[in-house]
């Protein structure tokens, strides 16, 4: 790291839209300090995109900023306000208990994204929390969202994780850190949730119209922009859900303060990725029930979606019957959107080109071979991309003493696939940028998390990084991490939520 700066050369140009327009949904605050802070990791890539400047952040400055230590020029800290419904559960006023909201700046592509810390100390919605975290969830964190951005799935992202050198206290004592985590907005459900359940009216239509500007300006004037505000978060999120069970990905705790409405995944605490393919997944220690299990995200998020749309009702037409209606037709098109979504996805994994009325069941059946035979999820589909190149072996191996079952279902797979109009190196081309090959494999997240919290390497971290940072592109010195997990390890592998 580049030493020799000061405070003041840290550059970078806030635009608080937020705290200036939005009174009521937060309290401004003040970060912790860090008694003796130390990079873990500075995500070169996205400062350059923000329009920061590397060498900057990279320096004793940049640290004391990220650290907390240091508030720039023209910041704003504030902790947001919201509500949420927690595994179903209404909880009238959460907030950020342990984030602050810095600023915001205007990126290189001219859009406007959020710079926040997490456990930057306690806030007035701690609830009595620390308002700190740990290294592990936050180079989890970090890890998450830079694979899925590698994988195309709109996320969150880390600018920094410094190492704050002050305890956390959980279950044992773990050495604390900072996230410094860069979004679209962190607006969620949960916001308006928050102004609803105050029924103030003049703030819901302010939070409304803001969100619009921000997110949808194109609808600015439209005299049924509130229920076309609605119509483009289910749409957002109809895409965003089918792009992660497309990849296996399990998010764990899929609460309405946890689903933005920017449409990016948002938190990643309790998530995973699949192995072999089970819909009734559930890898979050806190998830009893199964509520967030991989099968049932579409459906928690159709709900979380009517308990958006029961906040706008007031907004969208002054007739309660009429507004109920109107957005319960909304609600009820993420279904439609979402299998037609999903749809598209499974059938560029399958390689299949133009529309065949029996698609949609021919990816269904190879779906329940997959269950049936705890088939890895990620592997079944990418040695699919083998076996249109000609070779076929690799998908039989990977199904094992199953090959027989999978036969019948290969025999439609190809005569399907040649009905196609594409040839076959551009139909591979298709098939090789849906179907990875690398994912956070769960075992190998660990066991970078451990290295780093236990024994202060980073060095399984960066590696792990690295390789996920080209998740399409098969390399043979990479091949051992798109080897899964033994079995045994898979099924008593437990996550947990990082507070």
């Amino acid at each position: 790291m580049t030493d020799g700066a000061s405070p003041d050369s840290v550059k970078i140009a806030f635009d608080n839209t937020y705290a200036r327009e939005l009174e009521g949904l937060y309290v401004r605050c003040t970060p912790a300090r860090s008694p003796a802070p130390r990079w873990l990791r500075l995500n070169h890539g996205l400062a350059v995109e923000l329009g920061l400047e590397p060498v900057e952040l990279d320096s004793p400055a940049g640290l004391a900023v990220l650290a907390g230590n240091v508030v720039p020029p023209g910041a704003d800290p504030l902790a947001q306000a919201y509500a949420g419904h927690q595994f179903g559960g209404f909880s009238p006023r959460l907030g950020d208990g342990r984030a602050l909201l810095l600023g915001e700046v205007i990126d290189r592509a001219g859009r406007r994204r959020d710079i926040a810390m997490k456990g930057s100390g306690a806030t007035p919605f701690s609830r009595g929390g620390d308002g700190k975290a740990a290294v592990g969830p936050v180079l989890r964190e970090y890890l998450m969202g830079e694979a899925m951005y590698a994988l195309g799935i709109p996320t969150t992202r880390a600018l920094a994780a410094v190492a704050t050198r002050a305890p956390v206290v959980r279950e044992q004592v773990q050495p604390g850190a900072i996230l410094t985590r860069v979004a679209a907005s962190h607006l969620r459900v949960g916001t308006f949730e928050f102004v609803a359940a105050r029924q103030d009216l003049p703030l819901l239509r302010r939070l409304a119209d803001y969100t619009i500007r921000r997110q949808e300006p194109h609808l600015a004037d439209a005299p049924d922009r509130h229920l076309r505000l609605l119509e483009a978060v289910i749409a957002r999120q109809a895409d965003l859900i089918a792009r992660w069970m497309s990849v296996g990905f399990l998010h764990g705790v899929m609460n309405t303060d946890n689903m933005a409405i920017s449409g990016e995944t948002l938190d990643y605490g309790p998530c995973a990725f699949l192995e072999h393919y089970d819909p009734r997944a559930v890898f979050s220690s806190i998830d009893n029930g199964g509520r967030y299990a991989f099968g049932s995200q579409p459906r928690v998020a159709q709900w979380n979606l009517a308990r958006f749309a029961e906040t706008l009702l007031p907004l969208i037409d002054p007739d309660e019957t009429r507004a109920a209606e109107l957005a319960s037709t909304a609600v009820d098109g993420f279904a439609h959107l979402f299998e037609n979504r999903f749809g598209e996805l499974l059938q560029s994994k399958l390689g299949l080109v133009g529309q065949d009325d029996a698609d949609r069941e021919l990816a269904a059946d190879y779906l329940k071979l997959l269950a049936d035979h705890r088939v890895d999820f990620t592997l079944g589909f990418r040695r699919l991309n083998d076996a249109v190149a000609g070779d076929e072996a690799p998908l039989r191996v990977l199904f094992g003493k199953a090959a027989e079952a999978l036969e019948p279902w290969l025999d439609r797979w190809r005569a399907r696939v040649h009905r196609g109009v594409t040839d076959s190196a551009e139909r591979l081309a298709v098939m090789a940028r849906a179907n990875p090959i690398y994912i956070p494999r769960n075992h190998r997240v660990e066991a970078a998390l451990a290295a780093a919290v236990e024994h202060g390497d980073l060095a399984p971290f960066q590696r792990l990084l690295e390789v996920l940072q080209r998740p399409f592109d098969e390399r043979a010195e990479d091949l051992a991490f798109a080897e899964p997990a033994p079995a045994a390890e898979t099924a008593r592998y437990r996550t947990f939520c990082g507070t």
